[in-house]
């Protein structure tokens, strides 16, 4: 296995700085800390140099907020921009490259390009294959994020680089969560190294299970088989492999079904052979929220900025599926309001 060094310098060069502050600022320049180091970038990017190459920094506390995802609560995790997600976009300018030399091309989430819609096409490709793809079996990883082991991922990065510097810092912003596992949820460096954790488990299914058709979406997985059997089997393997290797567990509501039957419900859509439709709570969720927008527009009310957001949200959702006649039906009638909101908002406030 390649190990890589003479990472650090490269991280604390200034140009590489200024790059990072430019990616980390994107879509948040309303932010104070954002404003304050745009107001002498320089400066306050100096004061990062410093504090990497003296060994000064430390990672500032978080700050948490819970939110509900897919009927879960979650808890995130925000550190400040000025120095914390300055300095993160300044390691993953470096580390990135590397990191996705480990990743197979069947991972996805939270990786340039390889979003929602990459797994979804996936899956579609696979789906091609219908002797090959007959059963499917769907789990995911119990608690992934709280339950990333701190050792095991520092031996797993330390098998990958040999810069002690960027290992002691990697270590600083593990570390950084309290007691001996997890790595906080919104975290940007946080979504490299768990994909990073798994990354080693894709190839052992790929190359040592031999396994055909995967996609993981983070801890989400799904993996194909024209036999039930063979993903029963499959199923216990990965238990053993992820509790001695990674002292991760399967979460109990893991699934082996036929596809043809069911279809495969996965990162928003229910996939069958030759066609894919949104996910039904997705679906029922948006009918009943462009019906809410069409009551208000027929009672000569405005739609607000956060009714046209989700309008176009879903309407991007139904270009990527089979989603003709729900278009015609509940987004048609709307746009000639959505145009105009963007027209009289959204076009007129962005050339002022």
């Amino acid at each position: 296995m390649k190990r890589y060094g003479n990472l650090y310098d490269k991280i604390c060069d200034m140009d590489n700085l200024r790059l990072a502050h430019k990616n980390a600022r994107k879509d948040k320049s309303h932010y104070k800390a954002v404003q304050m180091v745009d107001s002498n970038p320089d400066y306050y990017l100096s004061q990062i140099r410093e504090m990497l190459l003296n060994k000064t920094y430390n990672v500032s506390p978080y700050t948490y907020r819970k939110i509900m995802d897919k009927g879960k609560e979650r808890e995130l995790a925000k550190l400040p921009y000025f120095p914390d997600r300055i300095i993160q976009w300044a390691i993953l300018l470096q580390i990135e490259p590397i990191f996705r030399k480990v990743f197979t091309n069947f991972t996805c989430a939270s990786l340039k390009k390889r979003g929602i819609h990459k797994a979804s096409r996936l899956t579609d490709k696979y789906m091609e294959d219908r002797p090959g793809t007959a059963y499917c079996l769907k789990i995911d990883v119990n608690k992934f994020y709280p339950n990333i082991n701190h050792e095991i991922l520092k031996t797993m990065l330390r098998k990958k680089f040999k810069d002690n510097d960027l290992l002691e810092l990697l270590d600083k912003i593990i570390d950084s969560m309290p007691g001996e596992k997890g790595v906080p949820i919104g975290s940007y460096l946080s979504q490299y190294l768990a994909n990073f954790y798994l990354a080693y488990f894709d190839h052992w299914l790929k190359e040592i299970k031999r396994v055909k058709y995967i996609v993981r979406y983070m801890d989400d997985i799904t993996i194909y088989n024209e036999s039930k059997e063979f993903l029963h089997a499959l199923l216990r393997d990965m238990e053993e492999y992820l509790q001695n290797n990674l002292k991760l567990s399967v979460k109990d509501n893991w699934q082996v079904f036929p596809t043809d039957i069911r279809g495969v419900d996965f990162v928003g859509y229910r996939h069958f052979y030759g066609y894919k439709l949104l996910r039904k709570s997705t679906c029922k969720n948006f009918k009943r929220k462009m019906l809410n927008i069409k009551k208000k527009i027929q009672k000569g009310l405005n739609i607000s900025y956060s009714e046209w957001c989700s309008a176009n949200s879903y309407k991007g959702w139904l270009t990527w599926c089979d989603g003709f006649r729900l278009m015609q039906k509940y987004i048609a009638p709307l746009q000639p309001t959505l145009e105009k909101y963007y027209q009289e908002n959204i076009k007129r406030k962005a050339a002022v």
